[in-house]
């Protein structure tokens, strides 16, 4: 990932067009697997360029985040992708730990739709009350 293209990169992204906040998409650089959608500000842009690890902002918590800062599972950006409309974001990443979802599995994408109800459909990589005793 090259740092020093991002203020070009910027100029490209459209993060008023919604409200300030982008969809991101992290993907598994490695075999393709969706692995969540969250949102950056220009913030979050700047600092996942900056040091190459997602940074998101939380929406329920109002701030800046850095994925995996208090389970360890970062995601060390591999690859940035901007749509066509400039207002979307894919980010290929390397997901240390095993997980990104906050659950604990893998995939934040762990259930599909069967005859109406949600089935889980991968297993847990670490259990989130042990990870995050709050």
């Amino acid at each position: 990932m090259r740092v020093d293209m991002g203020k070009e990169v910027i100029k490209q992204l459209n993060f008023e067009k919604t409200g300030g906040l982008i969809p991101v998409i992290a993907q598994d650089y490695e075999t393709g697997e969706v692995l969540m959608l969250a949102y950056m500000n220009e913030e979050a842009f700047n600092k996942t360029l900056e040091t190459s690890k997602a940074h998101y902002w939380s929406r329920s918590r109002g701030k800046l985040w850095l994925k995996g800062e208090e389970s360890g599972h970062v995601q060390l950006v591999k690859e940035i992708l901007v749509d066509c409309d400039g207002d979307t974001l894919l980010l290929k990443v390397e997901q240390i730990g095993g997980a990104a979802c906050h659950k604990g599995y893998k995939s934040c994408f762990f259930r599909r739709i069967e005859d109406g109800d949600a089935k889980i459909i991968s297993k847990q990589v670490f259990d989130p009350k042990e990870k995050y005793k709050k």
